[in-house]
């Protein structure tokens, strides 16, 4: 929970435009509070200064550490009560949901994801760091989402 990915990506129903991305960093040593705090509000004021329609999470799956699990839902359920005071929808999916969107796959690996990821969004490499890549990835997940349960007449 020290580094938390974001990142803001334009779609238009085919393509996929990274507008900026990047971690909010928090030190381990503060209080849980603070960083939990911490990340919602940097999360929050990015999302202000973006003018974020949607927020896409990736949810909790399986974790081999329980006190590592229990502090990343604990900013999950902050950033999720953030973005609903502002007014942003949050949409929530399973690591396997999103390795799915991305890669055809639910089972590949990180890197396959992040690989896809980096052609959908046209760039050059990987996007850095992995928390980074991975807050794209959960954008691309929510842009191929609802790109499908639109052609298909789907409404939430």
């Amino acid at each position: 929970m020290a580094n938390t990915g974001w990142g803001v990506v334009d779609f238009d129903g085919h393509r996929f435009q990274p507008v900026c991305y990047g971690t909010v960093k928090t030190e381990p040593g503060d209080a849980l509070a603070h960083r939990i705090a911490l990340i919602a509000d940097n999360v929050g004021s990015i999302a202000k200064e973006y003018c974020v329609q949607h927020m896409s999470i990736e949810d909790i799956f399986f974790a081999k550490n329980e006190i590592s699990a229990i502090g990343v839902a604990k900013v999950i359920g902050a950033v999720c009560y953030a973005m609903y005071l502002a007014g942003i929808q949050v949409h929530i999916y399973t690591p396997m949901q999103l390795k799915l969107a991305i890669t055809g796959n639910g089972r590949s690996d990180k890197k396959a994801v992040q690989e896809m990821c980096r052609i959908l969004m046209g760039l050059d490499k990987i996007p850095r760091p992995d928390h980074a890549a991975d807050a794209l990835a959960a954008a691309v997940c929510f842009g191929n989402t609802e790109a499908t349960m639109s052609k298909f007449g789907v409404k939430r």
